[in-house]
């Protein structure tokens, strides 16, 4: 389990090792995985929906169904792997991503269509003087939301009803945690941990993503 109440970054503390694939377990359902450039993982189907979501380098997925395709998932994009299809994974270049597993009655945002990719700051548009937020998928037991925060604006402290990580997709902010203020800058995550005390303020415009898992 990643530490609370720094910022770091998943890219740099997962590099890939060269001919090697790596995965481990990040958070409840939320799997790391790191390939190195020219490595795959060879074609699965799980009986769930799967969100993948790249934070850097860029992978191919290859749908070995009745339908054959492929998807070039590129940093900061997602994908909605659809449940029962035998998808495949290759890595173009040194690559990092999470695949963040559904539950069968997990609720998703109609804009996500399966197989399709998106850029996930692209998703949320910015509103003068407002936060706009946008629930990309829920269940029981964990929520992933997108935020986009105009300039000034923020959130006021409070306590996360469970463990959460913050992506930082466009812009910079403050992050307040337990007492003390962090920068967070595009490319990097916070965690918080269930019932830190925790703020936000957008430094400029800003726009974020959050997973919170709540078992």
């Amino acid at each position: 389990m990643i530490k609370s109440g720094e910022p770091f970054s998943i890219v740099q503390e997962n590099p890939p090792i060269p001919g090697c694939t790596i995965s481990g377990k990040l958070m409840e359902n939320v799997t790391c995985f790191s390939l190195a450039a020219g490595t795959d993982i060879s074609a699965e189907s799980y009986p769930i929906r799967i969100l993948q979501y790249n934070l850097g380098g860029s992978t191919r997925l290859e749908f070995r169904t009745s339908e054959e395709g492929a998807a070039d998932v590129c940093a900061g994009e997602i994908i909605l792997k659809p449940a029962g299809a035998d998808i495949g994974v290759r890595a173009a270049q040194d690559s990092v991503y999470l695949e963040i597993a559904l539950g069968k009655d997990s609720k998703m945002n109609e804009i996500i269509k399966a197989g399709e990719v998106f850029s996930l700051k692209e998703l949320v548009p910015f509103q003068e003087g407002k936060i706009v937020n946008m629930d990309i998928a829920s269940n029981e037991t964990m929520k992933f939301v997108i935020m986009a925060f105009d300039e000034g604006t923020g959130l006021s402290e409070h306590a996360a009803p469970g463990d959460a990580i913050v992506f930082a997709l466009d812009g910079e902010a403050v992050i307040g945690y337990e007492g003390r203020e962090y920068p967070l800058k595009a490319g990097q995550q916070f965690r918080f941990a269930r019932g830190g005390l925790h703020s936000v303020k957008a430094n400029g415009r800003f726009k974020m993503a959050l997973l919170l898992v709540l078992k």
